[in-house]
């Protein structure tokens, strides 16, 4: 059985940072509903502070470097993604933007995505709804309804997943997400451009996925 592709964009510029942390947490709930229902899934991390000086480069060349090249392609073969940004004045990190900047926007079409934040306080929550759903509904994705946003005094919760607290949140949105992988056909190996367009599922057959 072909593997899912599972892409995780970490924008956190700290090492170790909450933004990643959250990335893992969301992979690791997808690969365990996915997981549920026997399919594989292989994740690749893509942490954008390494490849900060190259997002730079490209903007003044317009040739990305070869690690920047092998993220952009790896987006390309993905089933979906999972992207997790730090909040910084009450948008997205210029980092995060940057990335998806870099990216052909035809690139993200009909691919599902999970949206994702951190933050120091629960304030900036919005930001994933008038800033980072919007740039993934420019670029055509297919967003889950559920956003994950994770302030400081969110680690410190616990308690049952079917809760609104953020372990409830991140199990819900993984739902969301694996309930959209389950309804694609999996790329296949790097580069069939056939299989990826032939992953495109409709918009009703999608819906239906979520609310099975």
């Amino acid at each position: 059985m072909t593997a899912y592709r599972l892409v995780v964009i970490s924008a956190g510029l700290s090492k170790p940072s909450s933004t990643r942390l959250l990335a893992d947490r969301l992979a690791d709930a997808t690969i365990r509903q996915l997981g549920s229902a026997e399919r594989e899934v292989d994740v690749q991390v893509v942490e954008l502070r390494d490849l900060a000086t190259d997002i730079a480069h490209n903007f003044v060349t317009g040739f990305p470097g070869p690690a920047l090249r092998e993220a952009i392609e790896a987006v390309g073969r993905a089933d979906g993604l999972i992207a997790v940004t730090p909040i910084f004045a009450a948008s997205y990190s210029g980092l995060f933007k940057s990335f998806f900047d870099v990216i052909d926007p035809d690139t993200l079409t009909g691919k599902p995505v999970l949206i994702a934040a951190t933050g120091g306080t629960a304030r900036h929550s919005l930001a994933l709804e008038h800033a980072v759903r919007p740039l993934f509904s420019y670029l055509r994705s297919v967003v889950v309804p559920t956003s994950v946003y994770a302030a400081t005094d969110d680690w410190g919760t616990t308690g049952d997943r079917l809760t609104d607290g953020l372990p409830g949140r991140i199990d819900r949105a993984a739902g969301e997400l694996a309930g959209l992988l389950a309804g694609r056909t999996p790329s296949g190996p790097a580069g069939d451009g056939a299989a990826q367009e032939e992953a495109v599922v409709p918009f009703a057959q999608q819906l239906a996925a979520l609310r099975a």
